[in-house]
């Protein structure tokens, strides 16, 4: 647990940052926005109006309104609890989920209630990754939000409707922050390269190299000025020998640089991630787009996605999407998931492939998965009616005046003259066959089934 009560993140010293932060710090942290002016995306969350934007603005009347900052990483969430801190005035205390415990969040509400009580000062705290936090360490917090001891701004890169207590999130504001634009990691790359706490241009920014990080970045402000803090240093020791004589007489950061920190930049894939990539590949397998299809295979797979998940979710689209339409799909798709319960990975990505590809190209039909629905929807609001009598278990011989169960191998192409459905539902139309694939041949049987089947 870190106590910013003094120093450089304190908000007093915050006011004389640009000429104190020291140079041995990463060039994200020195780069960190000291404004609301500063501030580099994030339109929406800062919107006039806007919650967030309120209480930057109007520190006076700020109450301790507990806030939840959710966004993938480098989108600012860290930099605006400092702001916060800053425009109110406040104490900032600092916990990380990664690293604290129980203790640390109960000695950190403990300290604030007694700064509270014997100055009158409030206390912001700032806890980092809290969907890392169990449901006993998120009940800690419960009575310090419920009686304003602190301010709570959390932090999280995971959806809070899936990572936080309910308790706490109903007593909180959710500010959704999104990752930045092109442009906006654009101006982050050329304050940095200028800007006296950065580089202080003592390098130079190649086109190819400034096109380089932002694709490298994929929206992550901290991501950018890291890879170009790498780059810059290797620039300033040139280590580049290819770069072409340059028009500059500054070290040039060229994309060769870039690439060579940059290496292989891990795929982000929160839970958010998880639940939209895999709704990505059901959507294009529905939509029969086989290239699509393999490439959310592709990425989920990359991520390091249990190949069994997704066997499993493949395996719910063929009978949803396919049905009937190819009842081979189904059979293909469970002999896949056997498949790659037996292989592994990476073998296992073959089976998948095929399989997700044998759904994609299959053609589509939602029949079966529209009939349970329905026919469930009618039984659970109490559409049943009694079983005919002669379709009950034989425990329960029929009376002389009730009809008997008539035997369907007995008659004419094996179908009994005979209804099956309640009679306060006979006549309902569950299933309805398309005209696509198999289920086209369906569709002409079952018109002369029911011919067939009609009581004489």
């Amino acid at each position: 647990m870190d106590l910013f009560n003094s120093g450089l993140h304190s908000p007093v010293a915050a006011k004389t940052e640009t000429t104190t932060t020291p140079a041995h710090l990463p060039l994200a942290v020195r780069m960190r926005p000291q404004t609301l002016a500063e501030i580099v995306g994030q339109k929406e969350a800062l919107a006039p109006g806007a919650p967030l934007r309120r209480l930057l603005q109007n520190a006076a009347q700020t109450t301790a309104t507990s806030i939840f900052l959710w966004g993938p990483p480098g989108t600012g969430k860290t930099t605006l609890a400092y702001l916060l801190a800053k425009a109110c005035d406040w104490s900032f205390v600092e916990v990380s989920a990664v690293t604290s415990g129980i203790k640390d969040v109960r000695a950190a509400i403990d300290h604030a209630k007694s700064d509270l009580k014997l100055s009158g000062r409030r206390t912001l705290l700032f806890i980092d990754e809290v969907h890392r936090f169990s449901k006993t360490q998120q009940d800690a917090l419960l009575p310090a939000v419920e009686n304003g001891w602190v301010m709570l701004v959390a932090a999280t890169t995971e959806n809070p409707i899936f990572s936080v207590i309910s308790p706490l999130l109903s007593r909180s504001v959710v500010v959704t922050l999104v990752p930045l634009s092109d442009e906006e990691i654009e101006t982050l790359l050329e304050r940095a390269v200028s800007d006296e706490r950065g580089l202080n241009q003592t390098v130079s920014l190649t086109k190819e190299a400034k096109e380089a990080l932002i694709n490298s970045a994929g929206g992550d402000g901290r991501k950018a000025l890291t890879l170009l803090e790498a780059a810059a240093a290797a620039a300033l020791n040139g280590d580049d020998q290819d770069q072409a004589e340059a028009s500059s007489s500054l070290p040039q950061v060229t994309e060769n640089l870039v690439a060579a920190a940059a290496g292989s930049a891990p795929l982000r894939y929160d839970l958010d991630q998880h639940y939209d990539v895999a709704s990505a590949l059901i959507k294009s397998m529905r939509g029969s787009d086989p290239d699509a299809t393999v490439h959310y295979l592709a990425r989920m797979l990359a991520a390091g996605e249990d190949p069994r998940f997704i066997a499993r979710r493949l395996m719910i689209a063929a009978a949803e999407d396919v049905g009937l339409a190819d009842p081979q799909v189904l059979v293909t798709v469970t002999a896949a998931a056997q498949a790659v319960a037996m292989v592994g990975m990476p073998e296992a990505r073959i089976i998948l492939s095929e399989a997700a590809l044998a759904i994609a190209t299959a053609p589509k039909s939602n029949a079966a998965y529209l009939a349970i629905n329905q026919a469930m929807a009618d039984v659970q609001a109490g559409k049943s009616g009694q079983i005919p009598v002669y379709l009950r278990d034989s425990h329960r011989p029929n009376t002389k005046d009730e009809p008997s169960y008539k035997y369907a191998h007995d008659y004419p192409h094996g179908i009994a003259p005979q209804e099956y459905l309640p009679q306060t539902l006979q006549g309902t139309k569950y299933y309805r066959p398309t005209d696509r694939g198999f289920e086209k041949n369906l569709t002409s049987r079952l018109v002369k089934v029911e011919s067939l089947r009609k009581p004489r």
